[in-house]
């Protein structure tokens, strides 16, 4: 396949991941508007997704009730964004398939292989080393985040 042709068909995955999603579980959410998981979730939730924190440490996030884990959360889950360490990468995979989400999304710097072929062979897209937000804003469908909110 050609460049253009994969970058054709990834700006066409990536559309449609923002189409076809509503609720994002945001796992290691901040209120924090100065790190990328406070303005970045912020941003998506301002653009009309649902966004579910998770976070062991708090019990709200970005004016929601926060959950301990993925296994916490009742509600069904498009996308799982990702803001924790590549080493806890497989786990929240594992968490992310048993909730039934069809998209894990590890933000730059936080998957590893093994997370993101634990989540591809169960069948989840998988979207690596690009910014949910930043991307969204990108592909023209907002202004994405604006990195000095605080």
């Amino acid at each position: 396949m050609t460049s253009s042709r994969t970058a054709a068909s990834r700006r066409s995955q990536l559309m449609t991941i923002y189409r076809e999603s509503r609720v994002i579980a945001v796992v290691g959410a901040s209120d924090d508007r100065t790190k990328p998981a406070g303005y970045v979730p912020a941003y998506l939730q301002s653009q009309g997704f649902r966004i579910v924190p998770v976070n062991p440490t708090r019990d709200t996030a970005l004016g929601e009730s926060a959950y301990r884990s993925l296994v916490d959360v009742s509600e069904p889950i498009d996308v799982v964004n990702v803001f924790r360490p590549p080493e806890e990468g497989p786990e929240i995979a594992r968490q992310a398939i048993g909730r039934g989400a069809r998209v894990i999304w590890f933000q730059p710097g936080t998957h590893s292989a093994e997370a993101s072929a634990i989540a591809r062979d169960a069948g989840l897209t998988v979207v690596t080393r690009i910014c949910m937000g930043v991307t969204h804003g990108t592909l023209g469908l907002g202004p994405g985040p604006d990195h000095a909110e605080g």
